[in-house]
C-alpha cells in the first residue's frame, strides 16, 4: 500500500505533449549564407533582410513563396558531418544553409514557429542532402549529412536578421495557458 505523502512528493510524469512543448533554451544565429545562384558560391553576411513576400534579400530562392524560403543547420552537427564524411572539417559554406545556429536542437522546433532576433520563422520540415554532398565532401557525403541537415523554414514576419540574433521558440497564448495549468 502506497501512502499518500510518498503520492505527494513523487512527481507527475509529463505527457508527451509537455514534453514536446518544453524547451526553455535560447539559441544564437552565429553565421548567414546566402546563394545567389544555383551552384554559386555561398556569399557569407553578417545581415539579411527577411520578408514574407520575397524569403531572404539576395538569395537565389529570394522571391519565392512556400514552405523552403530558409534553411537552418545546427552548428553543432558540423563536426558530425566532417567525421561521418573523412574530412577535418565541414563549413556551412559547404553544406548551403542560409542559417547556421547553436545552441538549440531545430529538430525539436519543426512545425513550430521561431524567432531569430524580430523576424518569425516557421519550421516547415527537414533539409534533406541533395547529392551535391558527393562532390563537396566526397564519396559517401550524401550519407554523411542524412539526419544533420537542418530545417527549412518560411518567414511569417519580416525584418533584418544578424550574426548573434537569439533564437527561440515563440510560445503562443495557448502552449503558455496549457503550461500555466499544469
Amino acid at each position: 500500500m502506497v501512502s499518500e505523502d510518498w503520492e505527494q512528493q513523487t512527481p507527475r510524469m509529463k505527457t508527451m505533449k509537455e514534453l514536446l512543448s518544453t524547451l526553455p533554451q535560447q539559441g544564437e544565429l552565429c553565421w548567414i549564407g546566402l546563394r545567389p545562384e544555383r551552384r554559386a558560391s555561398m556569399l557569407s553576411v553578417d545581415s539579411v533582410s527577411a520578408s514574407p513576400e520575397r524569403g531572404l534579400e539576395g538569395d537565389r530562392y529570394q522571391g519565392r513563396t512556400g514552405k523552403r524560403q530558409v534553411t537552418l543547420m545546427q552548428e553543432e552537427h558540423l563536426s558530425v558531418i566532417a567525421s561521418c564524411s573523412g574530412q577535418l572539417r565541414v563549413t556551412a559554406e559547404d553544406l548551403r544553409r542560409n542559417l547556421l545556429v547553436r545552441g538549440i536542437n531545430l529538430l525539436a522546433l519543426k512545425n513550430r514557429v521561431i524567432t531569430v532576433g524580430d523576424v518569425e520563422l516557421e519550421v516547415t520540415g527537414l533539409c534533406h542532402p541533395c547529392s551535391r554532398m558527393e562532390e563537396t565532401l566526397g564519396a559517401g557525403g550524401y550519407n554523411a549529412v542524412r539526419g544533420h541537415g537542418g530545417v527549412t523554414a518560411r518567414v511569417l514576419a519580416g525584418g533584418c536578421l544578424r550574426v548573434g540574433d537569439k533564437v527561440a521558440l515563440k510560445v503562443t497564448s495557448s502552449e503558455s495557458l496549457g503550461a500555466a495549468s499544469h
